[in-house]
């Protein structure tokens, strides 16, 4: 399987530190893909019918206004939401998940149930709005799922949502959603997932509203998706939307507003304040019709063999130590995090960089408390203080890999990792 042809840029040839320009290798798409060429063509032909969209009555306004109300029911298709779900574009999973933590929480006393390997994004907002609690995690940074009965039974009814990634943008597991909405069901509690790194690597299925394995609300990015102009989606209950006031306010929230009072209008319009991003929603729109004809099964099967190739050839190397836990009974996206010995990650980032044009990232991903656990980091406050005037902060480096990424790109990744590895030894670094 090549889909190498479907990603814009995927050959364009860039500079190296001395000078020389080679075809750059990107591993890191966990953070953002590549557009699809097929997203690229459909944005420049949808930009001749470009028009604001909701209450003009001009002839593009009106194709605008049908187009974006039938993208929500594009979206509720693929990730097989139930009838109840409406669909509310935001710019992207971290405005979701705020939204989210601004409309759903009623009561400072109520319960949300995190876990310790969310990226911030997942983390963050709740904080300041109810009390957070944390499931555990192993050694190995796996879900430890008796400790959300534990979690669930600790607050004995007050949990009122329990909100998970759907894959770990660190080490790439992926979650047991149909086990976690079931207990979670059970408790009554309502599941929210952070599908930011599923959205375009493997199937979702919301499942219908009578299921007891169905994910109440779902956020996700289309940037991940190998769409641009930034677009990202809550899908949900309508009902949940339909009672106070939106964190925004302004043109397109509003049924009818006098000096001295507003009615708002109804869910989604209410919550998508000012002027839609129509491009956005077209870009994301061409993605899901792209990754719908190539088949998230094929797609996911792909991304494995990728990934599987990788880690072979990792461990391999004496000098690499790989974080988390990987087996053919442990499902995963397509992410390794490792570091090389004694070196430090950000130099061994850049130097992948700036003389292999290998693109990856470095550092903690936004999930810093989960990225401690697995580097054994303490966190008393006289160690925090030190790593935050320490020059070399802790973490370690990422590879994350899109459909389009292949053997011989990960062959070239593993001789460039020797080579900076052998000149640090001889101190050429």
């Amino acid at each position: 399987m090549d889909y190498r042809d479907l990603i814009a840029g995927v050959d364009v040839q860039i500079p190296l530190k001395d000078g020389r320009f080679v075809k750059a290798i990107n591993f890191d798409n966990a953070a953002t893909t590549p557009p699809f060429i097929s997203v690229v063509e459909s944005v420049v032909e949808f930009s001749k019918w470009y028009s604001s969209i909701h209450r003009g009555v001009g002839y593009k306004s009106k194709f605008c206004s049908e187009f974006y109300e039938d993208a929500r029911e594009r979206v509720l298709k693929f990730v097989g939401a139930g009838r109840k779900n409406t669909v509310i574009f935001v710019k992207n999973s971290t405005e979701a998940l705020n939204k989210l933590s601004y409309r759903l929480i009623k009561d400072k006393d109520w319960v949300v149930l995190s876990t310790f390997m969310e990226h911030h994004s997942n983390d963050l907002p709740w904080r300041d709005k109810c009390i957070v609690d944390y499931i555990d995690i192993d050694e190995e940074g796996k879900l430890l799922k008796e400790d959300l009965i534990k979690k669930l039974e600790k607050h004995k009814g007050k949990v009122k949502f329990v909100t998970v990634t759907g894959a770990s943008n660190v080490t790439g597991y992926v979650n047991d959603i149909d086990y976690i909405a079931e207990i979670v069901h059970k408790n009554g509690a309502k599941l929210i997932v952070d599908g930011a790194q599923l959205a375009g690597h493997k199937g979702i299925n919301m499942k219908s509203d009578e299921d007891i394995h169905h994910i109440d609300y779902l956020v996700f990015s289309a940037h991940k998706m190998y769409a641009p102009f930034g677009i990202g989606a809550i899908v949900g209950p309508k009902e949940s939307f339909e009672h106070g006031d939106p964190e925004y306010k302004g043109g397109g929230t509003v049924d009818l507003v006098t000096k001295d009072s507003v009615t708002w209008d109804e869910p989604p319009y209410k919550e998508e304040a000012g002027t839609p991003n129509i491009m956005g929603v077209s870009a994301l729109v061409a993605a899901m019709e792209q990754l719908s004809y190539i088949g998230m099964n094929n797609i996911e099967s792909y991304e494995n063999i990728i990934s599987e190739y990788t880690l072979e050839r990792l461990k391999k190397l004496p000098y690499v130590t790989i974080y988390g836990h990987y087996d053919n009974n442990t499902k995963k996206v397509g992410i390794i995090t490792f570091n090389i010995n004694n070196m430090y990650h950000q130099s061994v980032a850049k130097l992948l960089s700036e003389n292999y044009g290998i693109a990856l990232r470095d550092g903690c991903f936004c999930a810093q408390p989960y990225m401690q656990r697995l580097l054994g980091m303490s966190t008393n406050t006289e160690d925090i203080n030190q790593y935050l005037k320490s020059y070399e902060k802790p973490g370690a480096i990422r590879i994350s890999f899109g459909l389009y990424n292949n053997i011989l790109e990960v062959d070239y990744f593993i001789n460039s990792l020797n080579n900076i590895y052998q000149n640090y030894k001889r101190g050429l670094s």
